[in-house]
């Protein structure tokens, strides 16, 4: 018999949504498009329904770490239909759960439309790329499209650290080993440790929260590898700050070094609101540059715009020049991009002409 949350999942999937929000005291929501739409076929959560739903479909060595630290992450499917990542919390009201759904079959590089530059980062041999943007953005599926390019093209055996498994591959030409925090290895440190032993070609980290963490990236970097990971930063100076900024004062010179050395490339992804509905990647790209290692280890971070800019014609995009092709392409409005853009200055005149005009407004 299916769980009874299965109904719920299978309601917002038939609105076209991404994620399933469930608290106490208000109707099942689906996020479509960006919005939170009431799923109103069902009744309002109460505490003991709540509980009732999220114990009934999780383990129960996983339930009682909840209990105990009142949030954990986890993967659900449900075979023939979807995978979904799930976030137990705890909120003033009671237990509270989100769903974002996982697409079933991974899409390719070139179904999602990706930046040609990307490929370069796909064929480097070592070094650190970064895949940022905030929750919700994409980071996922465009880093499950860039492991499955090089599973097709290349002979490499990449390692996966995720909490939890997200994208599962099927080994092609590449052999990927897909390990799970708290399944398979206690901590992401842990895990990091084994696959330097593992004689992995990349290690792919699904997010760099923990400071051990970033150092043993930067350090399997150092050494050869390629190593792949997340964080939730909007750009590529703001994501080397953050890097920097979560070691000790006395440590930022050496991590200056280590990630002048090793740093190959940022890819930074937000979500656009379209038009026509629905929603877009716009990106901003910093590839490998012969000025690059100096820049950082100079700590002349803000020069790193000026890298980008520069090299337009080998690939690289600012954030602020892919937001006007898409407005210039007519899928966006200037209000939305004015409000993802780094420099808003520089949509001023864009947005103040579509108020004028009376636009502005974006589907939902």
């Amino acid at each position: 018999m299916p769980a009874a949350i299965d109904l719920m999942l299978r309601a917002m999937r038939a609105k076209d949504g991404s994620d399933l929000h469930m608290m106490v005291g208000i109707h099942p929501r689906a996020r479509a498009s960006g919005a939170l739409i009431n799923l109103t076929e069902f009744p309002l959560v109460t505490p003991e329904h709540m509980e009732d739903l999220l114990k009934e479909i999780c383990a129960p060595h996983r339930w009682a770490t909840f209990l105990k630290n009142n949030d954990l992450d986890f993967a659900y499917e449900i075979p023939g239909l979807a995978r979904f990542r799930v976030n137990y919390l705890r909120n003033a009201w009671g237990m509270a759960a989100v769903f974002r759904q996982i697409p079933a079959k991974i899409i390719s590089f070139d179904d999602l439309k990706l930046p040609v530059a990307l490929k370069k980062l796909c064929n480097l041999r070592e070094g650190l790329v970064l895949v940022t943007g905030p929750t919700g953005s994409g980071k996922s599926t465009t880093l499950a499209a860039m492991m499955d390019y090089i599973n097709v093209n290349s002979t490499r055996h990449i390692v996966t650290v995720e909490d939890p498994i997200e994208f599962v591959h099927t080994n092609k030409k590449s052999v990927i080993v897909h390990r799970e925090v708290l399944e398979h290895t206690e901590t992401f440190a842990a895990a990091l440790k084994g696959a330097m032993r593992a004689d992995p070609d990349i290690i792919l980290v699904g997010e760099m929260r923990q400071l051990e963490t970033i150092r043993l990236a930067l350090g399997c970097a150092s050494m050869g590898m390629l190593v792949f990971a997340t964080l939730h930063t909007n750009n590529a100076p703001k994501t080397i700050d953050r890097i920097i900024d979560a070691f000790p004062a006395e440590e930022q010179n050496q991590i200056r070094v280590t990630l002048g050395s090793c740093l190959r490339g940022v890819v930074s992804q937000l979500l656009c609101k379209k038009k026509s509905g629905g929603r877009c990647a716009v990106h901003e790209i910093l590839l490998p540059h012969d000025a690059l290692g100096g820049t950082i280890r100079a700590g002349n971070i803000s020069a790193i715009r000026n890298i980008i800019e520069g090299s337009m014609s080998d690939g690289m995009i600012s954030m602020d020049v892919s937001l006007r092709r898409r407005f210039d392409a007519g899928e966006i409005s200037a209000r939305e991009a004015y409000m993802k853009a780094t420099d808003k200055s520089s949509f001023d005149t864009l947005l103040a002409a579509e108020t004028a005009a009376g636009g502005g407004a974006t589907a939902h």
